[in-house]
């Protein structure tokens, strides 16, 4: 069911944890949707990614597989609280570097990557910052298919 906007939500399942993130997309038919915003979960997939989905039988799209990808990569971060005055200037630091973020209460934020981005410069830049984060789309996994 759309809202307001047109949009509505696609749900990425996941297996492991046996719970589902809903990301906000744009139907553009054919059952193809456009991600709107950026996953805090799932996994291999950005914001502006064209991904297939199916209604479950319950009528809720579910995520069936990514069509086309944006060019757009994700890494996480945990900070110790993202509205805090001490980590406005750690995303002061995303956003001057051209990256775009949303935060999920009280310490995860998804950093959005856009494709002009050099992925290296930002893993340099949460390197020296010292915060705990991850890859989410490339996994790290991905990166280094070779390393176990």
């Amino acid at each position: 069911m759309a809202d307001s906007t047109g949009m509505v939500k696609v749900g990425f399942w996941d297996e492991d944890t046996q719970s589902v993130e809903t990301l906000w997309a744009t139907p553009l038919g054919q059952d193809r949707y456009r991600l709107e915003n950026s996953p805090f979960f799932a996994y291999r997939v950005s914001f502006q990614d064209v991904v297939e989905a199916q209604p479950d039988p319950g009528g809720r799209l579910e995520f069936q597989r990514v069509v086309e990808k944006s060019g757009h990569r994700t890494v996480r971060v945990i900070l110790d609280d993202v509205e805090s005055p001490d980590a406005k200037p750690f995303m002061d630091g995303l956003r001057q570097r051209g990256c775009g973020y949303e935060g999920f209460q009280p310490k995860l934020l998804s950093i959005d990557l856009p494709p002009e981005v050099r992925l290296e410069d930002i893993k340099r830049y949460l390197i020296e910052q010292d915060v705990q984060w991850e890859h989410a789309d490339p996994t790290y996994a991905d990166l280094h298919p070779d390393e176990k």
